[in-house]
């Protein structure tokens, strides 16, 4: 779920300019630590937001931190661009897992058979649903 190429140029412009309004106030070697400590520290929370990752090992299913053994999959279900509103505003359930990123269009609604969870399903954002629905669907069978 990587963050597009142009977030990451955006973030470090307005890092130069905060570094900038520093190197302003400031005469010497003080007025170079803004750009120090600004412009990677926007790259670093540009590069986070996309770091995480969802993928299906032969036991379990993995979206972020979060994991879920595949036994305990039940139903998947591909929730669209265009009715992902509806799916994470109304119809959504206050405990379910919602693993999502705006700028990615799909999501994968994943029911839940695990008696010892409160969660009724996960929602998870992804490029490619069809690949992640035929992969949990593989491992089913």
């Amino acid at each position: 779920m990587s963050t597009p190429l142009w977030w990451f140029l955006f973030a470090g412009g307005v890092a130069v300019l905060l570094g900038a309004e520093i190197h302003m106030g400031y005469p010497g070697v003080r007025s170079w630590i803004g750009y120090a400590v600004l412009i990677p520290l926007a790259l670093l929370v540009v590069w986070r937001l996309g770091s995480v990752r969802v993928q299906v090992t032969e036991t379990e299913l993995v979206a972020g931190d979060e994991r879920i053994a595949l036994e305990h999959v039940g139903r998947t279900q591909i929730v669209s661009r265009k009715d992902k509103q509806q799916a994470l505003g109304p119809e959504l359930d206050p405990v379910a897992h919602v693993l999502h990123r705006g700028w990615i269009g799909p999501v994968v609604r994943i029911e839940t058979r695990d008696p010892a969870s409160p969660v009724p399903y996960w929602v998870v954002s992804t490029r490619r649903p069809e690949e992640l629905v035929a992969a949990l669907s593989a491992t089913r069978a």
